[in-house]
């Protein structure tokens, strides 16, 4: 496998509602908003670029979720890892516009390799995002 730096990703996800998703990344998320047009919206998400697109919502979608350290976690997810300071003033900060958490921000794996804390919210469409921070950013691939 190639190893290099930390590079930004791009990521485009399905969104059924452009302008709700759109206020929710820039104003609920504080990410800034970059090229757009009717269609797509281009964000600076954490360093990396994350376009919503619009797709027509589906009837029904399957929800899945896999166990973890006793809790149920979406599949899929996406999100960012980031410093534990930064970590705990987003999660007040989420807490405060009163978003509704799949997972309450906790301490996972506590005392264990990989210890971190983590949490779990949807947006407007139902995509599921996941934000974490080690205390150990070391321990980030640790088995």
């Amino acid at each position: 496998m190639i190893k290099e730096t930390i590079s930004p990703f791009h990521l485009a996800i399905p969104v059924h509602n452009l302008s709700e998703c759109r206020t929710f990344y820039r104003d609920v998320l504080g990410c800034d908003e970059g090229r757009s047009c009717d269609h797509w919206v281009d964000f600076n998400f954490f360093g990396h670029q994350l376009v919503i697109h619009y797709k027509p919502k589906e009837e029904s979608r399957d929800l899945h979720t896999n166990p973890v350290d006793g809790k149920s976690v979406p599949v899929p997810h996406f999100g960012v890892v980031l410093s534990w300071d930064i970590f705990h003033a987003f999660a007040e900060d989420l807490k405060s516009k009163h978003i509704k958490f799949i997972i309450e921000p906790y301490t996972r794996f506590e005392g264990l390799v990989g210890e971190q804390a983590t949490m779990f919210f949807y947006d407007p469409s139902g995509n599921a995002l996941e934000f974490k921070a080690f205390k150990d950013i070391t321990q980030l691939f640790a088995k």
